[in-house]
């Protein structure tokens, strides 16, 4: 299938060839007919690509300061490698989308069935996967391309809601492009009278034409006066700014518009630097309107499908779909006056010139998809197992990206389950040095995928992910994916005979170890967790100065791992099993292999009190069978000009102090008082090339098995632990 996408480093907009998504869980796939451009946003994502990185900075700010600290923390050059891995990252465009349902996952999807005509919030692609939440079924009387303009009509109905205006109310919109429009259409369903407020006169023209009045800026017109006009001198009961601009004129324009105690929503972009006495002395609100409503932004909501009960929030984002598109149905939204272009989906990119060129007035861009295929599936709607078969012909969720590469065969072939940013920024630059086969790469939506595909000369991009399991060439797999997911990856893997590589964590519950530990013991496959940090030069160093040592050792490790929002998926115990399962087990795991001994005992404590994360603040206590002690210290309530990792050993009267992986520093050691590196090596290069080593030359696993179990295992004791209060103590390793 094609997609639009966006090149955030160089704003270069594509359609390019992807897989088609894979339909997930809970979710819809949608054969789209129509799709519209949201001019204002795309736009502005278009020029922020073709601006260089000093424009780019001062448009963001707040990212410059984030960038700053990561030097202090992490260096120069990883902070420069972070920074050009997310502007290489591929944006998708667009969120518009209306079309023919062709496929529903399996969890719960009600109220729908192949073959109905809905709304989305999906991109611009021939096929798009969304949320069962994030979209709303089609009237008959609403066409495809009048249901395109759906998402924007709930962005206004939304600001809408916020100022909660009443019928005779007098309200003004300030900035009459697609989405005022719409509110002013929403505002006089309201029995609102309505004043329009922009700098186009053809756009003030259509306003009026909805029943608005309107001020043209251009002509030299005053919207203040006009305001106080048309409410008899006594201002307007509300503003909404549907508006993009960096001033901050609309907002001071707004305030001086209103009566007393009146409402100003934001529903667009503006500068906020607000004047006090603007608001003080009308005793104004001023609300920030969030996109399409309640919902929005909320994981539960959008990607889990869990619905807010009606009887408490009416009006969700799916529901304002619905409102919108029920309006349409009856005649009091037209949308049709809007439409200033169309375009073949595959002359889209005649579209984005028309505006970035600006040379000619545009407002609503419909994008028209293969009215043939729309046809097609119309006359098949009802019959589920032939329409699948078709459009597996229309649309192969496998496209190839690279011939074969003509290199001598290492006799090792490739398959990428994942394509986030730490896959495209850290495993393939490695992987793809050791000359390995790079064959399939696999990704949910396929864009990411298909991205990393071509840069690191992958044969071929896919969102069928057991294609990577059932090909035979492929012999060994890396598995990035969402935490919830690597147990059940690695158990395919292994039962389909691959080497695995997986990172962490091996497994989110006791449940999931069983079951790997039981098929792996069966089968002669080699499995490796991610536990990158045994192989750094600085933890390499560590061990040779501890050769020979008398004592046990006392260790303690300081991890200042920084605020994750709590509703974040790796704090959520399901799908990424909370920061001490999902990312502590790396620091259990680098204390078992510095002491050369497995855990046996684990106590841990987390804060208390009322804090919106509580496991993310923990001390962990690991008793090691050779008597060794360590303490892991993982914080995520530091500064983040701290160290993120300190490291300190105390053995035979011997001190050493390792701090990010890029300075050891020794204390009472003959010969040896500091080992530096360039930059930081967490060892994740190392790692990589000594996989691919094993797996070409044979031999035993770099990591035991009992090894990988343990540390997992512990991760899972700490959580106990800290819940129950009680130490725990572990089954002795496996043999």
């Amino acid at each position: 299938m094609k997609q639009i996408i966006q090149n955030l480093k160089t704003g270069e907009t594509t359609l390019e060839e992807l897989p088609a998504p894979q339909v997930k869980a809970g979710h819809v796939q949608i054969q789209t007919s129509r799709s519209l451009i949201s001019a204002g946003t795309e736009r502005m994502l278009v020029e922020f690509g073709k601006a260089n990185l000093l424009d780019k900075a001062r448009q963001q700010p707040e990212k410059v300061k984030m960038v700053l600290e990561k030097v202090r923390t992490d260096g120069l050059m990883p902070t420069i490698d972070a920074v050009r891995s997310k502007l290489d990252k591929p944006i998708p465009l667009g969120y518009c989308n209306s079309g023919i349902i062709q496929g529903l996952g399996d969890l719960g999807i009600e109220g729908l069935k192949v073959g109905d005509r809905v709304v989305s919030n999906g991109p611009h692609a021939e096929v798009v996967c969304v949320s069962r939440n994030l979209c709303a079924r089609v009237p008959d009387d609403v066409s495809d391309e009048e249901a395109a303009f759906t998402v924007v009509g709930a962005i206004g109905l939304q600001g809408i809601r916020l100022a909660q205006p009443t019928l005779g109310e007098i309200f003004v919109v300030t900035g009459l492009g697609l989405v005022g429009q719409l509110t002013v259409q929403l505002l006089m369903a309201h029995g609102c009278k309505v004043l329009g407020v922009d700098i186009d006169p053809a756009r003030c023209s259509i306003a009026q034409q909805f029943g608005a009045e309107a001020v043209d800026l251009s002509k030299g017109e005053d919207p203040v006066d006009m305001a106080v006009g048309l409410s008899q001198g006594r201002g307007a009961d509300g503003v909404l700014i549907t508006a993009a601009t960096k001033s901050s004129e609309p907002v001071h324009q707004a305030a001086q518009m209103c009566r007393k105690r009146g409402r100003i929503v934001l529903v667009g972009v503006t500068g906020l630097e607000l004047k006090r006495s603007d608001f003080y002395e009308k005793e104004l609100s001023f609300q920030v309107s969030c996109s399409y409503g309640p919902g929005r932004y909320d994981t539960g909501y959008e990607e889990k499908g869990h619905d807010y009960p009606i009887g408490f929030v009416r009006w969700t984002e799916q529901r304002n779909f619905e409102a919108v598109l029920d309006l349409m149905a009856s005649g009091k939204i037209d949308v049709k006056p809007l439409i200033t272009h169309r375009f073949r989906f595959e002359d889209a990119g005649k579209a984005y010139e028309l505006i970035a060129q600006n040379k000619e007035a545009y407002l609503g861009i419909i994008l028209e998809y293969n009215p043939q295929i729309t046809q097609i599936t119309q006359r098949e709607k009802h019959e589920l197992a032939a329409e699948e078969r078709r459009l597996a012909q229309i649309y192969e969720r496998s496209i190839r990206v690279h011939q074969r590469a003509s290199v001598a065969d290492s006799g090792l072939t490739i398959g990428f389950i994942g394509a986030g940013n730490f896959t495209g920024q850290v495993l393939l630059p490695a992987l793809k040095k050791t000359g390995a086969r790079l064959k399939s790469i696999a990704s949910s939506g396929g864009v990411s995928g298909t991205h990393l595909g071509k840069k690191f000369g992958f044969e071929e991009s896919t969102t069928y992910t057991e294609k990577i399991f059932s090909d035979p060439e492929i012999n060994t797999i890396f598995i990035t994916t969402r935490h919830d997911t690597h147990a059940a990856l690695v158990i395919e893997a292994l039962k389909a005979g691959k080497n695995v590589f997986v990172e962490k964590p091996l497994a989110i519950n006791k449940d999931e170890l069983n079951e790997i530990e039981t098929l792996y013991n069966s089968k002669s496959a080699v499995l490796m967790v991610g536990f990158n940090r045994r192989f750094s030069s600085h933890t390499i160093k560590i061990k040779d100065l501890l050769v020979g040592r008398a004592e046990p050792l006392c260790m303690n490790m300081t991890v200042n791992g920084g605020k994750i929002p709590a509703d974040h998926w790796t704090q959520d115990p399901v799908r990424g099993g909370g920061r001490i399962i999902g990312e502590g087990c790396h620091f259990i795991d680098l204390l078992s292999y510095i002491a050369d001994s497995p855990v046996v005992t684990v106590s841990a404590v987390m804060v208390g009190g009322d804090v919106a994360v509580r496991s993310d603040k923990m001390s962990i206590v690991l008793g090691f069978a050779d008597g060794s002690v360590g303490t892991v210290n993982y914080f995520s309530n530091g500064s983040k000009s701290y160290p993120k990792e300190t490291l300190e050993i105390f053995s035979d009267e011997r001190v050493l102090r390792m701090e990010n992986f890029r300075v050891t520093k020794g204390y009472g050691f003959k010969g040896f008082k500091r080992f530096k590196t360039l930059r930081q090596d967490k060892g994740h290069k190392s790692e990589i090339v000594a996989f691919i080593d094993r797996i070409k030359s044979g031999g035993e696993p770099l990591i035991p098995f009992d090894q990988l179990a343990n540390a997992t295992e512990a991760s899972f004791a700490a959580m106990e632990s800290a819940r129950e209060g009680r130490l725990i103590k572990l089954a002795a390793p496996m043999k």
